[in-house]
């Protein structure tokens, strides 16, 4: 039971797609266990909030502003926000994001928070 309460722990520090080296010491009923509670989570976020859901995993400590600097420590791609602008996201580049859309990327070790 305390493994499977630190698994869904996982599901919130690093989003729906763990690390391979967290995945490597998980048996293949753990993996499972952790899928079905990804899907069950994405259901009821889905389910909850109007049209677009309501993401829970965003804001897990209140923001002090809502966008922040971030650097990409690897080649990810076009990123898109809100308003429609495409952002390539390079290793090593800098950019300034709304807190919200990049929180996901920087628990998957895409983009660090730069503070100043």
């Amino acid at each position: 039971y305390d493994r499977l309460l630190r698994i869904r722990a996982l599901r919130w520090e690093y989003g729906s797609v763990l690390p391979n080296a967290i995945q490597f010491h998980m048996s293949a009923e753990e993996v499972e266990w952790f899928n079905r509670y990804k899907k069950s989570l994405a259901t009821y976020m889905r389910s909850v909030g109007g049209e677009e859901g309501l993401d829970l995993t965003q804001d897990i400590k209140p923001p002090k502003s809502l966008y922040i600097e971030v650097r990409c420590l690897r080649d990810y791609g076009e990123f898109e926000i809100d308003d429609g602008t495409t952002i390539l996201l390079k290793k090593n580049s800098q950019h300034f994001l709304p807190r919200w859309k990049c929180e996901q990327l920087i628990r998957q070790g895409v983009l660090e928070h730069i503070l100043s």
